[in-house]
């Protein structure tokens, strides 16, 4: 525990929070042909290989990757979510951050829904994640009550 003498000299240091998903932290810069830093919260890029990943122990399934070139000449590997994909080599994707806990080295999801991925078909839960709009349309309004008195008078 510091005194107080030491906190007015010194002060407290600020933990800095390292992000894991550093593909999106970078930037490519073509016409110097330079990286710099500039933090996204999504990145573009085109799909290089689809393939299946088995998870650690004590999980056993066939987990869906693609191998992914990011825009910023980046290669990554993303997690494709939701049951069925249509996702080929040379498909345009969006990625964003976010592990997947049972693979080693995936630290990236696909988004669903957005250029050449279509959405879960049939997800009515948690619909926003797998890029599925709304099944059935809107909640129907309540039908106005028609009152005893204007139907007696006519």
């Amino acid at each position: 525990m510091p005194t107080i003498n030491q906190l007015v000299r010194k002060g407290r240091k600020k933990i800095i929070k390292k992000s894991r998903s550093t593909a999106l932290r970078k930037l490519f810069n073509a016409r110097t042909r330079r990286m710099s830093e500039l933090p996204a919260s999504q990145k573009r890029g085109v799909v290089l290989l689809v393939k299946t990943m088995t998870p650690r122990k004590p999980n056993s399934a066939l987990r869906k990757v693609a191998r992914v070139r990011l825009s910023n000449k980046q290669e990554i590997t993303a997690y494709i979510p939701g049951i069925g994909h249509e996702l080929a080599e040379h498909a345009i994707v969006m990625v964003r951050g976010g592990r997947v806990k049972d693979l080693p080295g995936v630290k990236y999801h696909i988004v669903l829904g957005k250029f050449y991925t279509t959405g879960v078909v049939g997800r009515r839960r948690g619909r926003s994640k797998y890029g599925t709009k709304r099944v059935g349309g809107t909640i129907p309004k309540a039908i106005p009550e028609v009152s005893t008195e204007t139907a007696t008078a006519a």
